[in-house]
């Protein structure tokens, strides 16, 4: 570690909560890459985590910033500002649901108002309960940590917001057991992210849809991780032939700017009243903008269908590793959001990985998750599989 970075690493230290526990300091980002205060350049397979699907400094998000920041840079929600409103008629149109938009500033917001709507919607009834799945992540707050089914995030936060139960993901039964009169939604992810990569299956989306019309609960889909594109839709439950009543989206929407989204269907549009909810930023103009610019540059260059291309090609890659070593057991997920299964722990894939120059996640204990941009293409592919062989010989030998 050289003297600059450790400079910077101990300052951070001094002042900032060690809520993370980083180990390289950025300095910039260009395309598939960033490059660290000492200029070694990495291939950033995280994408910020989950959230540079159009790659570092795309021309067109930053031009859409500078502009809006020019003109002016906040709007509280007592008005109302074009950016905001044409960004909200435009996830009514990919999503097709016909409904409304709820905008604030982060996934884990946008999951505590789908909570909050669900619980608004079914309260004449006394309905207030939402089922959760086992290894899910829906966010920090302490609603959405109590709709995390994972101990590791909920512990020493107890006693923690009631009104959630959880089922195992990919099993209906489970799902119809902890069904009962106080339940009023069911949440889920169509690929649960950190929880391992892991995507449902068509029988178990469709069942989800169908138990909720039968018993007249929500839909409610998190698709902060996986929407916008990266599974080779604009979401991620596109792809299973079903529609929610809600779901949520972050991350990749704004190219790195924060931002959140709700988005409903005509039925739960107006459950929201004013004054029920709200969020300062949420709407913010230079936010918007970014994100119209991100929607238009997928829309534009074909990254959806790129997801899916190169996404079978990286699957095939990380297949033969499969193959090649008994320490790994599986290669899991959709499109350009794929996880590495292994016997050990993941973090000494992660840390091999990032000697030779290549950024991955962790998803759980065994899984590495791979979230590059969705403009990665075959060249750069070809030089990361090689990366990722390397490493694999170095930590497991030939």
């Amino acid at each position: 570690m050289s003297n600059k970075t450790k400079d910077i690493l101990d300052r951070g230290k001094a002042v900032m909560m060690p809520t993370y526990n980083p180990s390289i300091a950025i300095a910039s980002g260009k395309g598939l890459t960033v490059r660290d205060v000492d200029g070694r350049m990495y291939y950033d397979f995280t994408s910020g985590i989950g959230v540079q699907s159009v790659g570092y400094g795309d021309k067109r998000v930053v031009e859409a910033i500078q502009k809006q920041a020019a003109a002016f840079t906040h709007c509280s929600n007592l008005y109302i500002n074009e950016p905001e409103v044409a960004l909200a008629e435009k996830l009514v149109k990919i999503s097709g649901l016909g409904g409304k938009v709820f905008f604030c500033n982060s996934g884990a917001e946008a999951n505590e108002a789908a909570i909050k709507l669900a619980r608004k919607w079914g309260a004449a009834e006394g309905r207030y309960e939402v089922v959760t799945f086992r290894q899910s992540f829906h966010g920090r707050t302490l609603a959405t940590v109590a709709a995390t089914a994972q101990a590791w995030c909920q512990e020493g936060y107890n006693p923690l917001p009631v009104g959630f139960a959880y089922a195992d993901y990919n099993d209906l039964e489970s799902v119809k057991a902890a069904v009962n009169g106080k339940t009023v939604a069911i949440m889920l992810e169509a690929v649960q992210g950190e929880g391992g990569i892991t995507p449902a299956t068509n029988e178990f989306m469709r069942g989800i849809r169908k138990i909720c019309d039968e018993n007249n609960l929500l839909m409610i889909v998190d698709e902060v991780q996986s929407g916008i594109g990266r599974t080779g839709t604009w979401f991620a439950w596109q792809g299973y032939g079903v529609a929610p009543d809600l779901f949520t989206c972050a991350k990749a929407l704004g190219g790195g700017i924060p931002i959140g989204a709700l988005i409903s269907n005509a039925k739960t549009a107006d459950v929201f009243t004013p004054g029920a909810h709200a969020s300062t930023f949420g709407g913010n103009p230079v936010a918007a903008a970014a994100a119209l610019a991100v929607i238009d540059a997928i829309e534009s260059d074909g990254l959806m269908e790129n997801a899916l291309r190169i996404g079978e090609l990286f699957r095939e890659g990380l297949q033969a590793f499969v193959d090649k070593y008994d320490a790994l057991l599986e290669v899991r997920g959709k499109g350009l959001m794929l996880g590495l299964v292994c016997e050990g722990p993941a973090k000494d894939l992660v840390a091999a990985f990032k000697e030779l120059g290549l950024l991955a996640l962790t998803a759980g204990e065994h899984v590495v998750r791979f979230l590059p941009p969705l403009t990665l293409g075959e060249g750069d592919l070809e030089d990361v599989i090689d990366m990722i062989s390397d490493a694999l010989s170095g930590v497991y030998g030939d």
